[in-house]
């Protein structure tokens, strides 16, 4: 386990620390220290090395992410895995706005509950929130899985394109072209993997899912992989 002070070394020395960090590395576990609500704090990271941050953080934690895990032992500030291409970010306690905003791939697991606007433009990541969501969630979402284990906030999908939303508890209310949708074997399948990676122990029987009426976007569904 590599200890860093952050306190000590600053920002700069450690992104650039991590960022060093190649798939070969044999320095594959890391603990932040002394974070203290710092912005930016492990960014664009791209080796499988597993990274701890001890308390909360500022904007954009384990933004650009490649590869990595990143804990985080406390809550996140605005836009944490922002833009997140693959990997894992854990988040032990609540996230702040846009959490996980325009996230590509890999799998974001907020254990609290999440601001506003999460999951806004997702292209592809997984989100899996313990708690609530606020409002304007998946918003122009084009792909990936949002999975709420409880409840969620106004306008709830607005836009949404071909993302998947699942939610356990009451949704106050649908955006525009949202609806629900019948919930399909493989669709519980997908749900019961994703509960199951996110280390929680709700059914999958116990969700809606939510989805696009595609009377809105200007797109042909069969090449939505490319957009």
């Amino acid at each position: 386990m590599q200890t860093f002070d952050l306190e000590a070394r600053g920002l700069r020395d450690l992104n650039s620390t991590l960022q060093a960090q190649k798939d070969a590395t044999n320095q594959t576990a890391w603990e932040i220290v002394n974070a203290r609500g710092s912005h930016a704090i492990a960014v664009g990271l791209d080796a499988p090395i597993e990274v701890t941050v001890k308390g909360s953080t500022g904007y954009y934690c384990g933004g650009m992410n490649k590869q990595a895990t990143i804990h985080i032992d406390g809550s996140a500030g605005p836009g944490v895995a922002e833009n997140m291409m693959s990997g894992t970010v854990i988040v032990e306690g609540d996230a702040s706005q846009y959490a996980g905003a325009t996230g590509h791939g890999g799998l974001l697991v907020i254990k609290g509950n999440a601001s506003s606007r999460c999951g806004i433009s997702m292209k592809g990541l997984d989100i899996v929130v313990h708690g609530n969501i606020g409002h304007m969630s998946a918003f122009m979402a084009q792909s990936g899985n949002l999975v709420v284990c409880g409840d969620a906030g106004d306008a709830l999908g607005d836009s949404l394109y071909e993302a998947r939303l699942f939610v356990r508890g009451a949704v106050k209310s649908l955006g525009a072209d949202c609806e629900e949708k019948e919930m399909r074997p493989e669709h519980l399948e997908i749900l019961r993997d994703l509960l199951e990676r996110a280390g929680c122990d709700a059914k999958p029987e116990e969700f809606r899912r939510y989805g696009s009426a595609r009377k809105l976007y200007n797109f042909d569904v069969d090449n939505a992989a490319a957009y």
